[in-house]
Order: structure tokens, then sequence, then C-alpha cells
């Protein structure tokens, strides 16, 4: 019989995803959990296992298409029937309920006791090759070019998904640079390393314009290599973190204030810090201390570690702090959480960091690490930026966003002298913090830093 498979809730409300890749073909045998597609939702890539074991009998969705929750994503032809030529329309609802896929994103529940394997892919020679393909085809070892007679089971490449999106854009096959690298996981610079010798050209930053554009005359010319315009897609975390913004901007009032404090002695305690042997192997920064020192203010200040519940009308404190850091990815904006944040000391808030900023690079963010947050850091000093007017994420009722650490004069005991200085600037939301509140806390936050001891004083 024929069973298709709908795209699931992958949580947090997503109502679609978009088809990034299929890593199987009509015709394809597949077991239960193989890895079927990489979808990209608002949120986060993720891998959809296969909730059948049958043959792929069609795809509903080609990749790049965007498909809503519920849509039929894929057919299969399972207890070894034979798929038809064209199953859509026609497809019957499976009837078994422990074959029923589980609607969450992580694959049905096991119906034996195997362990499943990494997938192996099978690749067959094209009916025909565009030049580009030959060239690619034409540089790589010949041991690893399939025959054009025999069809070849390779296992699929290790790397990540931007890695994967990337090698996507500049056209280049990953299995070719396994060849090259071997087992290991395969990276970007590997990916622009191959583009660049095969003649694929340099890395390209963002996708080629999906549809011509016809520009008027102008009056400076434009070299031939250098399009007028390029016109990008809305769509994955650009169009969710658009959506989010104005939705913020324009429900929740915003006041942001700013403070401008001198942390040159948190500078000479992390100096000490990372000259302590015992400490070697953790790397303890300033936004560390900003987050442990933003843990300790909120306790005077439980209007910025609150939420605006229109639909109850009501003000929801929480007890707890889930502290959300923005982090610029490949992908766009996104705000993953450390959850229990006050609970931690120094040491284990960068560790957290350091382990969030990892897999946030790497495209390994989940929905559910995405989630919730009831306070966050925007660390802009990382750019070079001094000082700023974040937008608060939804939900949220703060944002503290941390500049660059500067060498400037600065009066310090009745003299001018070179001092270390950092600028906090802290967006709130009207409706629950009053102007008093968020200037206590900015003020709480700042004495911190200014003088680390002082956190001894917090109760």
């Amino acid at each position: 019989m024929i069973a298709e498979f709908r795209l699931p809730d992958l949580g947090e409300g997503l109502t679609e995803a978009e088809v990034v890749q299929w890593l199987v073909a009509p015709g394809d045998s597949v077991t239960l959990n193989q890895t079927l597609a990489e979808v990209e939702t608002a949120k986060a890539v993720v891998e959809l296992p296969s909730p059948y074991e049958g043959t792929v009998a069609t795809l509903h969705a080609e990749a790049g298409e965007t498909v809503a929750v519920g849509a039929p994503l894929i057919a299969f032809a399972v207890e070894g029937e034979e798929a038809p030529d064209a199953p859509s329309g026609s497809a019957e609802e499976p009837t078994d309920e422990k074959a029923q896929p589980n609607l969450v994103g992580y694959g049905a529940a096991p119906t034996s006791s195997g362990r499943p394997a990494r997938r192996a892919r099978r690749r067959g020679a094209p009916a025909t090759v565009s030049g580009s393909d030959t060239a690619v085809l034409e540089a790589a070892p010949h041991d690893a070019t399939p025959s054009a007679a025999v069809e070849t089971v390779v296992e699929r490449p290790r790397s990540t998904p931007p890695v994967r999106a990337h090698a996507k854009r500049l056209g280049v096959d990953l299995v070719l640079v396994a060849a090259e690298v071997g087992d290991r996981l395969i990276t970007r610079a590997d990916v622009d390393a191959y583009a660049a010798r095969i003649g694929s050209g340099a890395a390209v930053p963002m996708p080629a314009p999906e549809t011509p554009v016809s520009a008027p005359s102008h009056p400076h010319p434009v070299g031939e290599d250098r399009p007028r315009e390029t016109r990008i897609p809305i769509r994955g975390v650009r169009k969710h973190t658009a959506a989010a913004m104005v939705q913020s901007a324009f429900s929740a009032p915003h006041v942001t204030v700013f403070h401008t404090v001198d942390v040159t002695a948190t500078m000479e305690m992390l100096g000490r810090l990372r000259d302590d042997k015992s400490l070697s192997a953790h790397r303890i920064g300033p936004l560390a201390v900003v987050a442990k020192a933003v843990c300790l203010a909120l306790r005077r200040a439980p209007g910025l570690n609150s939420r605006w519940d229109e639909e109850a009308g009501e003000i929801v404190q929480y007890s707890y702090v889930d502290l959300g850091i923005a982090a610029a990815t490949e992908r766009g904006l996104i705000v993953p959480m450390i959850r229990d944040a006050e609970r931690m000391n120094l040491v284990e808030l960068a560790t957290a960091l350091k382990e969030l900023a990892e897999t946030a690079r790497a495209g390994r963010t989940t929905p559910a690490e995405l989630a919730g947050g009831t306070f966050s850091l925007s660390n802009i000093g990382v750019f070079g930026v001094e000082a700023g007017t974040p937008i608060l994420p939804p939900g949220q009722s703060g944002i503290l966003a941390v500049g660059a650490v500067r060498r400037q004069p600065w009066e310090y005991r009745g003299e001018i002298a070179l001092r270390q200085l950092l600028t906090l600037s802290l967006s709130f939301d009207h409706r629950l913090v009053d102007g008093a509140e968020g200037a206590t806390f900015l003020k709480d936050v700042a004495d911190i830093l200014e003088d680390p001891g002082r956190a001894m004083l917090v109760s």
C-alpha cells in the first residue's frame, strides 16, 4: 500500500518549512528513521527521519519549495508492494497505528531493536550532464567519479547544514569534496577551496536572483560581473526575524537607556583568571561577567524578567532566568537560550556561552533551544560597535546590548586617566517597566562591572 508522510509539527507553532534538500529519490529503499530531507523552519535546519520502512514512491515538494505543516511531503510504498507511477492524489492513509509517524519531527517509535546506521546514499549516472557538472567530475579523482554504467552506493558526506547549503549555492558536490578530505567533517573552507580549484568561483554570500532583473539606464557604468541589483527571496530565518521585529516594535512601547561604565577592574579580574592554570580550559570573557551581573541584577528588577499576557490581562513574572543570546549566523539572527542561567556560576556561564556560539555557527541549534527566553543579551561589541537601540524579542520585556570595551580618557580619582570603558544599552517594554526600574537595573549591572566584588553583596 501507499503511505503518505505529511510535514510534521516541528514545534513552537511553526506553520511551514522550506525543503532545503532531499536525501532520497523516488525508487530508493529507506529504513525506519533514515534521514529523508533537510527542512528549514523559521528557527533552524531540521533533519526529517523516515517514519516508515519501504520504497520512496513520490516526492510531493521540490528543494526550495515551502510546505505547510500537515501537507503531504513524501509517499512510500510499504509492505513490499510496488510503488505506482503516479501515486499523487490517490495515496492511502496508513491504518496501522504503530506505523503512524510521530508528528514532532523526530520519527516514529522504533519497532525493531536494530540501531539505525548512517544512511548510504545511492548515486547513479545522470542522463545528461551540464558543462559545469562535467568540469566538477573531470576535476575529481577518478576513483571518486561513479561509472556511467554502474550504480554505486556511497556514504553521505559528513557536513553541517550550513556547509551543505553553501556547497549547493556554489554548485559543488560534497561527495567529490569528501573524496579529497577523507572521512573528517567537511568545512566551509574545504568547499571554498574545492570551488576555487575547479573554477566555480569564490564563495557567494547570497543566492543568485531567481528571475533576471531588467534595470533602467544609469549614468554610472556597472561592471559586467556585477549585477545592478539582486533579488533574494524572503524566507526562513530572515522572514521569521522580520515578522518578529515588526510585531515587537509596534506592539511593545520601547524605551532605551544608556550607561557608560569603567570596567577596568573587571578586565583586570579577567586577566587574573586567564593566568589561573586551574581555569585554563575555560575561556571567561567580558560577556560572561555581564551575563552573571544581569542574573544578579534581575532579582531587584522583576519587571525586566516578565511577560505581558494581553489575552489573559496579566503580567507573568518569572522566578528563573532563561537568558537569550543574540547570535549572528549564516542563516540570519537567532536567539538561543541558556536555560536557568541564574543557577550558574561564572565558569558555567562562560562554558554555556562557548557551546551556544559553536552550536549556532555550525547550524545545529534546535527549535527547542530557540523557544522561550525571559531576558536577552546582544553582544554588539564583537563588531566594534559601542552602543545601539536593540529591539525586544517578542514576549520579553528587556534586552541589554553590550558594546565594545575601549581604552579612553576618563575621570578617575580626581584625575584624567586612560581607563577601559563599556557602554550598556538597555531597551525595555514601558508597559511592564517604569523608567526608575530600568535605570536601577542598569546601574546595578554597571556597579558589578565597575567593582566585581560588589556581586558578593547581592542576596
